[in-house]
């Protein structure tokens, strides 16, 4: 054998016994958004119109499955080998029509990937759905900017922001978790009888929109 290929089946064995030893990649460990409690139907009477909630706009880190924290002042970062299940803008969207659902009061609901028409809109930004440090601890921190706009026209009727705030029990990733979906059940709890209230006084009397 020359002296080239003595060097080039000695370089393959020095290779596979590299790759051999070389620690392989963790699959990152993937995260719902958890529901803390099982809301139940509010009662009352129906809201007589139909209601599509739109997945809210997000930029940056936000709009992406990687779960967000702020360690310190503005700094940005995330947490290693954890993610979302979807994107967080997906999350919250889908949170708001389950609560919507429990309620009971909305018959028509839908979502924008349905792409169906409806009476009124809950649009929105997503502005924060991070952790955040606060005297070294970690709070799940979600803040939507919700409108109600009427479909078709594209007038907006009411608008609001929403700031939620829970500390986690912990610091590991499993207690930040659990914080966010805290935090996402409140801020839906409060966002359900605004949003109803506006569209009430956007149908009028009559109790339908024009």
């Amino acid at each position: 054998m020359t002296a080239i290929p003595r060097c080039a089946a000695l370089a393959a064995v020095l290779l596979l016994a590299a790759c051999s030893v070389l620690p392989r990649a963790e699959a990152p460990t993937v995260y719902r958004l958890p529901a803390t409690a099982t809301p139940a139907a509010a009662g009352g009477a129906p809201v007589d119109v139909s209601l599509r909630i739109d997945t809210p706009q997000a930029g940056g880190a936000l709009d992406g499955t990687r779960i967000v924290v702020l360690p310190a002042g503005d700094q940005l970062t995330v947490y290693k080998g954890a993610r979302w299940s979807d994107r967080a803008p997906a999350l919250l969207r889908d949170r708001l029509f389950d609560a919507f659902q429990a309620d009971g009061r909305v018959r028509a609901l839908s979502v924008d990937e349905n792409n169906l028409q409806a009476d009124y809109e809950l649009a929105g930004s997503l502005r924060a759905f991070q952790s955040e440090y606060e005297d070294g601890h970690p709070v799940a921190v979600i803040r939507y900017d919700a409108r109600l706009v009427r479909a078709g026209a594209q007038r907006i009727l009411a608008a609001r922001r929403f700031d939620v705030r829970v500390p986690a029990q912990g610091k590991e990733v499993p207690q930040v978790v659990a914080a966010f979906g805290a935090a996402a059940d409140r801020l839906a709890a409060e966002v359900v009888p605004w949003t109803l209230s506006a569209a009430r006084q956007a149908a009028g009397p009559g109790g339908r929109s024009d």
